[in-house]
């Protein structure tokens, strides 16, 4: 088995590295952390190997609906780099449709992989309440004197200057509580070559903090979160990605994948060749990972996945293809993320007041979720009205209620992810998401 995550760095090197493609430093990363804590590799290996365990355990479990509030760190030199709120609620309805199976170019995934595709069924809200109980759009944003938080740690091992961007002191912005939120810093990671910015990393991500596999005091200078260069966050951002062969197709991947590792996922070609793999029984087996391809023909690697040599799967979010042929998780990969979220991330998704537009909210139950053609809302107090928000934060319908409960029809609305916000006749507020199907 390969060795696990211990900290993914999503890359594309400029064409002044001789058109090499250095893409992830995890490997990197993984050795660097096992020269200052001798035995760390053991300690991660045991604990992904513990989520797997229960993810298969448990795998009879009801199907819930998972539920993360995110924090979006705006860190930024220049204009262009603050992106606008509109490019970070497009980069939310991605991770949403693409953790719900509702991304439209699923129908893209090839039909030797309808064995083994599956749904996580996570959701992302932007946090509603901040640290300290008060009211948040769940945006940050820092005006930094810092030009770029870029380095070659991918070569050097030293992940010091990219880890300033999670430190306010050293010109980027502290966590939130770590345990209750999602982190994602978006900033520049360019670096200089020759004299030349390049744009060479687009992201990276670090396991979850706390774990048993992190000894106490062997990562000091290792934030838990996720960091994504600001040209590679969203599919409407207004800047072009180029590491310099070219625009890059930037469908919001990025933050697809480094969430992927933050929930305990590796690269899906287990960072090796056919003897290594990612520790998922479902994905199959590949020799290098893609390199920004899109290629339907490889079979690089000989597997039995249900009784099938599967061919090399492009279309997973764990793969180093193209962001456009990018479309899905496989069951197994779901399972682990799921393993994860009811153990080492259990504070994220189980009464967490993060998520909460109000701490003393009312209770309500909304059903069925996901919803078809329509939903219903029941509580026990009279609810006084009931709006419908999509997900970049239009008011789509305020329906008056005056009653304890109410039938919604969805007939009108797309599939995707929305917010329901209820309010009570004493004007107490509650919000939840609802995925139409």
């Amino acid at each position: 088995m390969k060795l696990p995550l211990l900290l993914a760095i999503c890359l594309i090197a400029s064409s002044t590295f001789a058109q090499t493609i250095h893409k992830c430093a995890s490997y990197e990363a993984i050795q660097y952390q096992e020269s200052i804590t001798p035995g760390f590799i053991n300690q991660v290996n045991s604990v992904f190997n513990a989520s797997k365990a229960y993810s298969v355990n448990n795998s009879e479990k009801s199907n819930p609906i998972y539920n993360i509030p995110v924090v979006v760190h705006i860190v930024y030199n220049s204009p262009e780099q603050n992106l606008a709120d509109s490019v970070i609620y497009n980069q939310l309805e991605i991770l949403n449709k693409d953790y719900n199976r509702l991304n439209a170019d699923t129908v893209n995934m090839r039909s030797d992989f309808d064995i083994v595709k599956g749904n996580p069924q996570i959701n992302f809200t932007l946090a509603q309440i901040d640290e300290n109980g008060a009211p948040t759009t769940g945006i940050t944003r820092t005006s930094t004197a810092t030009t770029s938080f870029g380095s070659f740690a991918f070569f050097t091992g030293d992940f010091s200057d990219l880890e300033k961007v999670k430190s306010t002191v050293d010109g980027g912005h502290d966590p939130w509580d770590q345990s209750r939120y999602l982190n994602i810093w978006v900033c520049n990671m360019s670096i200089n070559i020759l004299g030349q910015e390049t744009t060479a990393l687009l992201g990276y991500a670090t396991p979850p903090a706390g774990l048993p596999n992190w000894p106490v005091g062997s990562v000091p200078n290792l934030n838990d979160g996720v960091v994504i260069q600001f040209q590679a966050f969203g599919s409407n951002n207004p800047n072009i990605l180029d590491a310099g062969n070219g625009p890059i197709n930037v469908k919001g991947r990025t933050a697809i994948h480094e969430v992927g590792h933050y929930l305990g996922l590796r690269h899906i070609w287990g960072d090796g060749d056919c003897n290594e793999q990612d520790g998922i029984d479902d994905t199959p087996n590949a020799d290098a990972q893609s390199n920004q391809d899109c290629d339907f023909i490889k079979n690089t690697c000989i597997d039995n996945i249900q009784g099938v040599d599967l061919p090399d799967m492009v279309e997973n979010y764990m793969d180093y293809s193209e962001e456009t042929c990018q479309n899905s998780f496989t069951q197994g990969q779901v399972d682990l993320m799921h393993g994860v979220l009811e153990n080492e991330r259990y504070n994220l998704v189980y009464n967490n007041p993060a998520g909460l537009t109000e701490i003393n909210a009312f209770e309500f139950n909304l059903y069925p979720n996901p919803a078809s053609n329509k939903f219903t809302v029941k509580s026990m107090e009279k609810i006084e009205r009931i709006q419908l928000i999509s997900i970049t934060g239009q008011t789509l319908r305020t329906i008056d209620v005056n009653s304890t409960s109410a039938i919604i029809n969805t007939d009108d609305l797309t599939t995707g992810l929305y917010y329901i916000i209820i309010a009570s006749e004493n004007q107490q507020t509650m919000s939840e998401s609802l995925v139409i199907h």
